[in-house]
């Protein structure tokens, strides 16, 4: 018996520490002394939201999914309300498909978010999505994007974001071709990926704040 005490201690501990761990990783976010101003993306994924509770929560803005491929989401006209009611910076976010035309990804993203002098950038998040097996060639997509930019830039009149996954930088190389301010992904560390400096990082998919039930991104910008 005195043989198996311990590796059932050890097992324990090793429960016990990684139980910790997950906890601290919830509540974690990068430090406020290296990056002054930070909050949240969200999507209709996260349900209705308390945006005066996010705000106290430490969110200084907020960026709403309002479009994807040629569909809205659901809940962008109760965020977007909802973030400016609470007093924080909102942005919009549009999620990109392989399998729909750029323009009539612009003009679903244009008709769907209202031009208001308050608002951050746009940003376009580029990743391979559910649902869309197309892969076109770099140069094709590259193309698009680029109509694409043309289009929301003069409806917003603001640099378009690039929210550019790992993955899809990977296989597309998007960051060294097109020169708009980028956004990358990476949860905890400081993401490299991108061919030139982020400005904006996702530092986690998996925080709890309240005001949203469940995980919710949590976004730094560089100083």
């Amino acid at each position: 018996m005195r043989r198996l005490a311990l590796p059932v201690g050890l097992g324990v501990a090793l429960l016990a520490l990684a139980g910790a761990l997950y906890l601290a990783a919830l509540g974690w976010r990068p430090s406020a002394s290296d990056y002054q101003f930070q909050g949240v993306d969200v999507s209709d994924a996260n349900g209705a939201i308390d945006w005066n509770a996010v705000k106290a929560a430490g969110a200084d803005f907020a960026y709403a999914r309002a479009t994807q491929g040629g569909d809205r989401d659901a809940r962008f006209e109760d965020n977007w309300r909802g973030i400016a009611d609470s007093g924080m910076r909102r942005g919009a976010i549009h999620a990109w498909s392989l399998c729909r035309l750029a323009t009539d990804q612009a003009n679903n993203f244009n008709t769907t978010v209202p031009k208001a002098d308050d608002a951050l950038p746009p940003a376009v998040a580029i990743d391979f999505i559910d649902g869309c097996n197309d892969r076109p060639s770099r140069d094709v997509v590259l193309e698009e994007l680029k109509r694409f930019i043309i289009m929301v830039e003069a409806h917003t009149e603001r640099p378009v974001l690039l929210l550019v996954s790992k993955r899809f930088e990977a296989n597309y190389d998007v960051t060294s071709a097109l020169d708009r301010p980028i956004w990358s992904a990476q949860n905890f560390f400081p993401p490299d990926y991108a061919a030139r400096p982020w400005r904006m990082w996702r530092a986690s998919d998996m925080r709890r704040v309240d005001g949203v039930e469940g995980p919710v991104n949590w976004d730094v910008v560089t100083k």
